[in-house]
């Protein structure tokens, strides 16, 4: 968001509590067509594949491009074949897209969108040869028919072109074009201590003492949003949620390119969703949609009373403030390999391969379901980014440039061109500084 204003040739200061940017929850998924989510509506998934569409465009080098599984356990009560009819909306609307403008055409070509596989295809594709670089969908779909236990899905299975996202490369790109453009500036190690508003716009104090003056002031999604509305007595309804995945290696399968897996299930039960993420080199990030993995007793808490900022529970902010026991990270890593060896036996074998990516995330209003969201205004000079997913924070730029800088566009361009490998090594840089495998910055 503040790249985008900074290159309309707005001057833009961000304000980061931590040492580097982007540190929050684990972003691992373009959600082009919020195929993960089954209980949202339609016009959310509608916005979600329109808001990823621009965001590539505007960041084409933090994307991982290999296609999404989205399977169905038999254990589930949903039906493979209810998917359908949301799937051709989707194909239908990025089709129109890009006959708007052939530069949308980012996810591949719109017919390809999306393909169901039957068992008897599953079953072919399972006795083929595993490529090391993947030339087809089918190819594509070699391991995951080698390795899954069929038995346990349900029929079809569709594939989908929601690409996954490198959190280090996104942070790594910001950095980098903070550089080349003068009037970004980046203030890490910067905590905001007092901020008043004024007649000609906010003061603002770090607890540095550094004082600074500003005409508008966008309050960022982080989890802590709701401190800032509450010193400048501008309350707002919200959830705060805490979630986690977790890494982990599968050495015996390292050289096998896997496309995104998810196997659909109910949220907060047992059989919650599992979501597999792959990186180089045998690394996968993983997700269970269960208290024991991902999610966490009172991980959930709404705003209420005379504060805007939901509570979580002390125990999950000294997570996030001082990190992880040991223990804890390794008995729901663990978990979190099982939850996924039950439909890929063999994945038992893989083991706990560092800390967590984990934090919490804000959700606007009080619908814990909600996934497109992208910025609020309160007052003339004063607006929130209510994004719940990384890709809508370039739909919130352009609305807070349409309202507040309507005549401004400047463009500011800059002779610097960032290549994918100049952005890689500081992203491999930055997962390294922050205790994670290189691997997780490297594009797939």
């Amino acid at each position: 968001m503040a790249l985008y204003l900074a290159k309309q040739g707005i001057d833009v200061t961000v304000y980061e509590k931590n040492q580097r940017l982007v540190s929050g929850p684990p972003i691992c998924h373009l959600h082009a067509g919020g195929n993960l989510y089954r209980e949202i509506s339609e016009q959310h998934c509608l916005e979600l594949l329109q808001q990823s569409i621009e965001f590539v465009r505007f960041f084409p080098s933090v994307v991982n491009v290999r296609p999404t599984v989205i399977a169905v356990p038999q254990g589930d009560e949903g039906k493979p074949g209810a998917l359908l009819p949301r799937l051709n909306v989707l194909r239908d609307a990025y089709r129109k897209l890009v006959e708007l403008d052939s530069e949308n055409q980012v996810l591949g070509n719109p017919a390809d969108y999306f393909y169901e596989f039957d068992r008897q295809t599953l079953d072919t594709l399972s006795k083929r040869h595993t490529p090391e670089a993947p030339q087809s969908l089918e190819e594509w779909l070699i391991p995951f028919a080698k390795h899954t236990d069929l038995d346990k899905l349900k029929f079809p299975v569709y594939v989908v072109q929601e690409y996954g996202l490198s959190l280090f490369r996104v942070a790594s790109s910001v950095e980098l074009w903070s550089e080349q453009i003068a009037n970004l500036h980046i203030r890490t190690d910067a905590k905001i201590e007092q901020i008043r508003e004024n007649e000609h716009g906010y003061e603002l104090k770090l607890a540095s003492g550094l004082t600074e003056s500003f005409d508008f002031v966008i309050n960022a999604c982080g989890f802590r949003t709701g401190t800032i509305d509450d010193k400048l007595n501008k309350p707002r309804q919200r959830l705060v949620e805490f979630k986690a995945a977790y890494v982990t290696k599968w050495a015996k399968h390292q050289h096998e390119k896997w496309p995104e897996v998810i196997f659909h299930g109910q949220r907060g039960t047992p059989q919650g969703m599992a979501q597999l993420t792959p990186y180089p080199g045998g690394y996968f990030q993983l997700h269970g949609m269960t208290k024991s993995i991902t999610l966490f007793d009172n991980g959930l808490v709404k705003s209420g009373g005379t504060t805007s900022q939901p509570q979580l529970p002390e125990h999950l902010v000294d997570k996030i403030d001082n990190g992880w026991p040991e223990q804890v990270q390794t008995t729901r890593s663990k978990s979190a390999i099982q939850h996924l060896a039950q439909y890929v036996p063999d994945f038992e074998s893989a083991v706990p391969a560092g800390k967590p990516l984990y934090g919490a995330q804000q959700i606007p209003g009080l619908e814990p379901s909600l996934r497109s969201a992208d910025v609020s205004f309160d007052g003339e000079r004063y607006a929130r980014l209510e994004i719940v997913k990384a890709s809508s924070a370039l739909l919130a730029a352009k609305k807070i440039m349409n309202r507040w800088f309507v005549d401004q566009h400047v463009n500011i361009s800059s002779s610097h061109v960032l290549e994918p490998s100049e952005i890689e090594l500081t992203a491999k840089q930055i997962a390294r500084e922050r205790g994670y495998p290189e691997s997780l910055a490297v594009a797939y």
